[in-house]
């Protein structure tokens, strides 16, 4: 016997607060004072006003991802991680920039390698420049 139609609904959401927790979670263990922004799709993290990382969803597969700002110093070698990929908003890829797909950034160490680069290399980072 039925009840009914059954109703199927998602709530979408531009990032998993999950994952963003884990992220906020990894610069409060380091003692990093951080503000965050919701923009590009998703939410931002920013450290002494520059943008350190991102976190948002994949919207072909639904998956977390982080966009990670590592620097043009380590961009090439950090692209032979299988899980890192060019960050191309605009469909062409931003030096310094990365993609780390969910695979990356499962295990807390994974996670914290990549924020790590993110957060060493936020000192020689350009801010924006406020309007």
């Amino acid at each position: 016997m039925s009840k009914g139609p059954v109703i199927r609904y998602a709530a979408f959401m531009a990032f998993d607060e999950l994952f963003a927790d884990r992220v906020r979670c990894f610069f409060v263990e380091q003692g990093v004072p951080f503000t965050e922004k919701r923009m590009m799709g998703g939410l931002c993290i920013l450290v002494d006003e520059k943008m350190c990382c991102g976190i948002l969803q994949d919207k072909a597969t639904g998956e977390d991802k982080l966009m990670a700002r590592v620097g043009p110093e380590v961009y090439e070698k950090c692209l032979e991680d299988p899980s890192a990929d060019y960050m191309d908003f605009t469909g062409r890829p931003i030096k310094g920039f990365l993609f780390i797909q969910g695979r990356g950034i499962r295990s807390e160490q994974q996670l914290n390698h990549w924020l790590q680069l993110c957060l060493d290399f936020n000192p020689q980072a350009k801010a924006t420049n406020k309007k």
